[in-house]
């Protein structure tokens, strides 16, 4: 009898040790994500036309990224991702976590450039992508505006 006694108070054991561990796990499943605006500086004082970077539980999106300087599309390719590169590590994820891509070119010629540039900068998994000649060309004659959605 010693043994079944014993064998009993540890299947309760256990089985109050499994449902307190289970508990929160559920809790977490049912909490929703919230939304985050990550930015440098402080809010801006009036709402502003959107966001450069938002976080969904952990997922992340970074708006489209141009580059409003002189130089040809190898130059503003670099510029791009760089910049988006700083973006998502100042979120707290990388070049790694990036999961979809797309790429507006102001003109289509340039696909061949730009690729020399965008190769290996993902690492050696690449997001997903969707390239477009953007009609009418880019804002701020930017030859190449890149929006991505990562992980953190």
């Amino acid at each position: 009898m010693n043994t079944r006694r014993k064998f009993i108070s540890t299947a309760a054991t256990t089985a109050a040790t499994t449902a307190a561990i289970a508990v929160p796990a559920a809790e977490a499943q049912t909490a929703a994500p919230t939304k985050r605006v990550i930015r440098k500086g402080p809010k801006p004082a009036k709402t502003p036309l959107f966001n450069s970077t938002v976080a969904y539980g952990n997922l992340l999106f970074i708006a489209g990224v141009g580059y409003h300087k002189e130089g040809d599309i190898k130059v503003h390719t670099k510029g791009v991702l760089d910049s988006i590169k700083q973006q998502l590590e100042d979120a707290g994820s990388s070049m790694n976590k990036v999961l979809k891509c797309s790429v507006f070119l102001n003109d289509l010629k340039d696909y061949a450039a730009m690729n020399e540039v965008f190769l290996g900068s993902f690492g050696d998994e690449p997001p997903v992508r969707t390239t477009i000649a953007a009609a009418g060309g880019i804002p701020g004659n930017s030859l190449v505006e890149i929006d991505v959605i990562a992980y953190i």
